[in-house]
């Protein structure tokens, strides 16, 4: 069996002023919902997906064939016949391992299919390792939207075991799912339409919003053209302006200084630093890598929480009473120099305080906290170690521009596929 593909740029827009469209500013009337593991993330985008009338677009890292990827095949064949535009946008690492079946039947009932950067394996082993696809974005109908860092694979419930990962996203609902439309569209490949007061928007220069109140939310990204580094700076700014308290949850953590030296400086200054880190990861790597830093950390009173019920795959944080993000961008290499990513920023404080008690309960019960040294031991060597791994791996997308064939490629999959 063969399914036919065409090759489509997508790494890079077609030209400049493209680019600089998909800036967005700051929004405010939005309702913000906390969506924590799959238990409230797939009831939600599913309810959503089936109430569709015009149009589903989604984007993932990861689609399993378990049940969770079953459910979600199902829902969008039925949507697509009866007559819902879908269009289903896929990593081809995450996804790699998706059969030609369960693509097929996608396709066959007209859905758009894409796969980013697909690689057949060589020697059994996966090549297309970088500057992978990484968000998570689902937008129905222009009308609601869903972003964070939950896949749609079934180790993000709770009955997957002691696998099953820790996660977040939210449910948007708005003015800027407008914009999250409209992104969502751009990176499709699909033709998407300027909207009226999109210019006067984007006059504001401040990454913060010029209001202060709740409902505000601004659509963040990461790309390797002209948005490399404005997750990155996000965080540095809050954390830069952050006066009483700092929680940030993040599976691999592995920042680059300046954004280590905001988290140091802030806990200098008297805010209470928590961070959250992965006692059980997926990826040992990960864990090895964070706690080269953890003497550094502790040194200048942030306090260090290892979560050790399960995996922790969220990607959240919060800056006093008012500023949160969520979203698919994790605080290592791979996220901050490599990966195609997305968050949200938000601004409103009731959503700021149901982020925190969240939190703050899982830090308590579920947590062990790393004790502070007062003679911290080769700190200085593993910063210095970890400053060159990070920064190698930051400019490793401009190394590779110099390999042949380094540019990933959206390929849809047609209908209809014929056996040979």
């Amino acid at each position: 069996m063969s399914i036919a593909v065409e090759h489509i740029a997508t790494d890079q827009p077609p030209d400049d002023s493209k680019a600089r469209d998909l800036d967005y500013g700051w929004q405010s009337g939005n309702r913000v919902q906390l969506l924590e593991n799959g238990e409230a993330y797939f009831p939600a985008v599913f309810e959503a997906m089936r109430d569709a009338q015009r149009e589903i677009l989604l984007e993932t890292f990861i689609l399993f064939e378990d049940k969770v990827g079953h459910e979600l095949q199902g829902i969008l064949i039925e949507a697509a016949q009866r007559g819902v535009k879908v269009v289903v946008s896929l990593d081809g690492f995450g996804c790699g391992e998706l059969s030609p079946a369960f693509l097929r039947a996608l396709a066959e009932a007209g859905v758009i299919v894409q796969m980013f950067d697909p690689a057949s394996k060589t020697l059994g082993i996966r090549t297309n390792w970088f500057r992978r696809l990484h968000r998570k974005i689902v937008v129905v109908d222009a009308s609601v939207a869903f972003i964070g860092g939950i896949n749609f694979s079934a180790d993000h419930l709770g009955d997957f075991g002691p696998e099953a990962k820790q996660d977040y996203a939210v449910q948007i609902i708005g003015p800027t799912v407008a914009d999250l439309h409209h992104f969502a569209l751009a990176q499709s490949g699909r033709q998407v339409r300027a909207r009226r007061g999109w210019r006067r928007r984007q006059q504001r220069p401040s990454p913060w919003a010029d209001e202060h109140g709740d409902g505000l939310v601004r659509l963040i990204y990461r790309d390797n053209i002209q948005h490399r580094d404005d997750i990155e700076e996000a965080y540095i700014h809050a954390l830069s302006q952050a006066r009483q308290r700092v929680v940030i949850a993040n599976a691999y953590f592995f920042p680059g200084y300046r954004l280590l030296r905001e988290i140091r400086n802030a806990a200098r200054r008297g805010v209470q630093v928590q961070l959250i880190m992965q006692g059980q990861p997926d990826v040992l790597l990960a864990k090895l890598a964070a706690r080269m830093l953890y003497d550094y950390l502790l040194k200048d009173g942030v306090v260090i929480h290892e979560y050790c019920q399960r995996p922790l795959h969220g990607k959240v944080a919060l800056v006093d009473d008012e500023w949160s993000t969520v979203g698919s961008s994790n605080l290592d290499p791979l996220s901050l120099a490599l990966n195609l990513e997305a968050n949200v920023l938000i601004r409103d404080r009731a959503f700021n305080q149901q982020l925190y008690q969240s939190l703050e309960a899982l830090a308590r019960d579920h947590c062990q906290t790393m004790p502070a040294k007062r003679k911290p031991r080769l700190w200085l060597w593993r910063l210095t170690v970890g400053f060159l791994v990070f920064h190698v791996m930051r400019h490793f997308p401009a190394l590779a521009s110099w390999l042949p064939a380094h540019k990933p490629r959206l390929k849809p999959i047609e209908s209809p596929a014929h056996d040979v």
